[in-house]
């Protein structure tokens, strides 16, 4: 069996508790060397094979992925974050679909809620904002021209923008074409829930400053919208004058 497993967004102790067990009891375990601690692989088994990714092509991994099915062996591949968010597991999956072999996967915390909770914030304030955009800044990577960050940014919700932080002048830019407000709340979460994490309070004008100043070029999120300090309506579901499946409601 193979697992794609979500190690969270740093902090060793934010993978789920079913991840865990896996990757503890793995006999084979490729893991993204370059953005997953090497704390979180404290607890395998003795004889693991461990392989980082960051040295690895698509071809080896699914290499590695042969050998270990072939010898009955259980594989953890260690993605970080959530699996399913820029993780890149399709093209694996579909392979691992051709030659027959079984698969999981196991979701885990992505950086976007972690660096929300590192602020103590909610995304979806009533009356402020109902939805949540992830999306990342058009590089060597294409971006369907429906999803254009300026495009995205002109519905003024709550956005989380990841692998841009080394594009933060054109961020910039596609976030002032579409909030408008040059003042739009940013907070920049550079390895939120790391030990060396840092956490930048600034707006859209002052997003390229504050990340030069920080020399802040990788590894960081960019959070924008009005949920980051903005005045909010009270939330209905707890409201007395709200009635639920659970509970009548009264003055």
């Amino acid at each position: 069996m193979i697992s794609f497993v979500g190690a969270g967004p740093g902090d060793s102790d934010l993978i789920t508790v079913k991840g865990l067990k896996l990757l503890n009891a793995a006999d084979v375990i490729i893991y993204a060397g370059s953005l997953v601690s090497k704390d979180i692989l404290s607890g395998i088994k003795e004889g693991a094979k461990v392989f980082d990714s960051a040295k690895m092509t698509l071809e080896e991994v699914i290499e590695e992925f042969t050998k270990a099915e072939e010898a009955g062996l259980n594989t953890v591949r260690l993605h970080t974050g959530d699996p399913s968010i820029y993780g890149a597991i399709k093209e694996q999956i579909d392979t691992l679909d051709l030659l027959g072999y079984k698969y999981e996967v196991i979701p885990g915390v992505t950086s976007a809620t972690a660096a929300c909770a590192r602020i103590a914030k909610e995304f979806t304030l009533p009356e402020v904002s109902q939805t949540l955009i992830i999306t990342r800044m058009e590089g060597r990577t294409k971006v369907p021209e429906t999803e254009k960050l300026a495009e995205l940014a002109k519905h003024k919700t709550s956005m989380a923008i990841y692998l841009s932080a080394s594009l933060t002048e054109k961020v910039q830019a596609a976030l002032l074409e579409g909030y408008e407000d040059p003042n739009t709340p940013v907070v920049i979460a550079y390895k939120a829930t790391w030990a060396d994490e840092k956490i930048i309070y600034t707006n859209i004008a002052n997003l390229v400053k504050d990340a030069k100043e920080h020399n802040i070029t990788k590894h960081a999120l960019i959070l924008v919208g009005n949920f980051i300090n903005a005045h909010y309506e009270r939330s209905k579901l707890y409201d007395p004058s709200f009635s639920t499946e659970y509970r009548k409601a009264h003055e």
